[in-house]
């Protein structure tokens, strides 16, 4: 059997119930002043279809291009990034009972070798959980956890 070979390309995926109504959470993703408080630093848009925006870490000194391919009003977002691997992700916001919302987030098209292709899923997913957290925190509670940033922090040993 070949070790550097996957049968089935990883898929990903990472979901958490937020206690807001489903409009809200669907703008704290769509909207930049929501989502920067929680996730990246800056973004050149709103996520609208068809637009393409860029998201900025600036903590990190990196930044994503995002195609937003498909917005559903308070249902879906569909959109790739990653210009030089690009993988597709979809959030799914799907209304609970009273003013609930679980947010579920797929990942796929991770590419290169296995090992390769795995690493990226296992972060991605760990990365998407932490943002669904910080999230969570800020619409539920109004509490800013930082956590995107505090994940890297400067100044500590590997």
């Amino acid at each position: 059997m070949d070790q550097d070979r996957l049968i089935q390309p990883p898929v990903i995926t990472a979901q958490m119930l937020i206690r807001r109504p489903v409009a809200e959470v669907f703008q704290a993703f769509i909207d930049p002043a929501v989502t920067t408080k929680f996730w990246f630093t800056r973004s050149s848009g709103r996520l609208t279809p068809g637009t393409t925006v860029t998201w900025d870490w600036e903590m990190y000194g990196v930044s994503t291009v995002v195609v937003v391919k498909e917005v559903e009003e308070n249902s879906r977002i569909l959109a790739e990034w990653d210009a030089e691997s690009p993988t597709q992700i979809e959030w799914r916001f799907l209304p609970g009972e009273g003013a609930a919302t679980l947010v579920r987030v797929t990942e796929s098209g991770f590419s290169g070798t296995a090992d390769e292709a795995v690493t990226k899923a296992t972060d991605s997913m760990g990365g998407f959980t932490m943002v669904l957290c910080a999230c969570k925190a800020l619409l539920e509670q109004g509490v800013l956890l930082n956590a995107v940033a505090d994940a890297h922090p400067t100044g500590f040993d590997a």
